[in-house]
């Protein structure tokens, strides 16, 4: 049997409203038309709504943690892909799922990863912005990533790729319960400066992208824990607990 071509990880945190208002279903429409073969997988990081009870309705598979953030739910999807490339993507589909056809002509250009940039921040709020700008500084004074845009949930790898990136991250971030909501502004951050040094290629695209209500950015708490975040990754690096020297 031949090799799934894509897996795509949605992490889901109380995504009821989302999953009403047919996020998935515009998923399942899209790959439906496609003529590569596919997977999805919805990661339940504990919701206390009834996310999982509307996902058991769908023919997909659903992996059911408890919760423990969106960087450990991608990381456990991506545990189980099948796919020669291994996209996750937001529930809310802020970046519609059909963006993906701008990453195929890369990955067949022999590149490791391919992520999303966004051309700006449609309806997104002054806070939002401010803390999309502060991120940039900070990146590039610390990590000295050239990237865009590094926050974008729109990312995709290919299984080689992505099995590597994670047994690190895994050995770095053991999984443990929390709670309240947890975006991880660092998570995908620390994949990109793991990436460039293991010497993967990584295509920036720019991808269409606009604001959804309900999104869980916290201005104050997430610009604190990105900037910590941000300075752990270099700690780690200066320290080698990443092992890559």
């Amino acid at each position: 049997m031949a090799q799934t071509y894509l897996s795509i990880v949605i992490p889901a945190w109380n995504e009821s409203a989302n999953i009403k208002r047919g996020a998935l279903d515009q998923v399942l429409k899209y790959l439906a038309r496609q003529k590569f073969s596919w997977e999805v997988i919805v990661v339940n990081d504990g919701s206390s709504d009834d996310t999982l009870r509307l996902l058991e309705k769908y023919s997909i598979k659903v992996i059911n943690n408890p919760h423990q953030g969106k960087a450990a739910s991608v990381a456990s999807g991506v545990s189980q892909s099948a796919g020669r490339i291994i996209l996750f993507s937001d529930m809310d589909q802020a970046t519609p799922i059909s963006e993906f056809d701008k990453f195929i002509p890369k990955f067949k250009e022999g590149f490791d990863i391919v992520i999303g940039s966004r051309s700006g921040r449609k309806g997104a709020p002054i806070y939002r912005q401010i803390l999309a700008y502060g991120m940039v500084i900070l990146r590039t004074i610390l990590l000295r990533l050239p990237y865009r845009d590094t926050q974008c949930g729109f990312k995709a790898f290919t299984k080689p790729t992505a099995q590597k990136l994670f047994v690190i991250f895994n050995k770095v971030h053991p999984v443990r319960p929390t709670t309240g909501g947890v975006t991880n502004p660092g998570f995908d951050v620390e994949l990109l400066y793991l990436s460039r040094k293991l010497g993967f290629r990584t295509a920036e695209v720019t991808v269409n992208w606009e604001h959804q209500h309900g999104e869980r950015v916290r201005f104050i708490k997430d610009a604190i824990a990105g900037t910590w975040e941000l300075l752990l990754v270099r700690w780690r690096s200066l320290t080698n607990t990443y092992g890559l020297r």
